[in-house]
């Protein structure tokens, strides 16, 4: 396993070379690191009834997308 310093100097080494990379493939850089990220998924961490009331709350939000509140009377809801 590598000691912080030489992971700090491995990842500095990364970096300077991101850094000669043009705007647009660092754009795409970040945007493949994302999308590796995102492919994990977030239910790694989520437990089965979280899970389940992920995908219920989205299939209502996909039936109907209209029926949403605003976060300003999300609020109001909370003082009540």
């Amino acid at each position: 396993m590598k000691t912080s310093f030489s992971l700090y100097l491995s990842m500095t080494k990364m970096l300077n070379e991101i850094l000669k990379l043009s705007e647009a493939e660092r754009i795409l850089l970040v945007e493949a690191i994302w999308d590796s990220i995102g492919q994990k998924g977030v239910s790694e961490n989520l437990s089965e009834a979280q899970e389940l009331e992920l995908k219920k709350r989205l299939e209502s939000y996909q039936n109907d997308p209209e029926n949403l509140l605003t976060w300003d009377e999300v609020k109001a809801s909370l003082r009540k």
